[in-house]
């Protein structure tokens, strides 16, 4: 059988052959996430970025930035304690939120990244990611903080560290959900 660090490596390899959309046509890099393989936290986004993109990584623009100052604040490191990936896994062109058919694509990768490091709390990082994994009837604006069920874990929508950036009074509403 093979150990989560194998299962995780061939689903990376399939992942960054894709070219399953046109969104494989533009791209730098697939930004597959990064993290504890073994981590309670699974944070999901929406999708890369242009520094994303450049670097191979997840949120390490000025929103990254901001998610690292959170995590730290909550005592952890997304090293040591979480897991970080993306609805979708290649920048969307001019950071343009991905199209349904987009997500589409992606979903059965990161269920997978779900199903093999196993969470048990989902943090849902903006309403991009709220709509496509618990659906299009929740609101960021109205479930954020809300302990939700998906697939039988316990997930809790948050706002996007970037709504953050452009509107710092969502802060206190984001400390006290974390």
């Amino acid at each position: 059988m093979d150990t989560k660090e194998e299962k995780i490596e061939s689903l990376e390899h399939r992942v960054l052959n894709c070219t399953r959309c046109h969104l494989s046509r533009t791209r730098n890099n697939v930004i597959f996430g990064e993290g504890n393989l073994n981590a309670g936290i699974m944070l999901i986004g929406e999708a890369p970025g242009r520094e994303e993109d450049n670097q191979g990584r997840p949120f390490v623009g000025l929103s990254g930035q901001l998610l690292d100052k959170i995590l730290a604040a909550c005592g952890f490191t997304r090293n040591e304690h979480v897991f970080i990936s993306n609805i979708v896994k290649c920048r969307p062109p001019g950071n343009r939120v991905p199209t349904s058919d987009e997500a589409s694509v992606c979903m059965p990768w990161l269920m997978m990244q779900i199903e093999i490091i196993c969470p048990q709390i989902l943090v849902l990082l903006g309403s991009t990611a709220l709509k496509y994994m618990a659906g299009a009837d929740y609101r960021i604006t109205r479930d954020h903080g809300k302990w939700i069920s998906i697939k039988d874990l316990s997930a809790m929508p948050v706002y996007h560290p970037a709504a953050l950036l452009r509107d710092p009074s969502l802060k206190r509403d984001t400390w006290e959900d974390f």
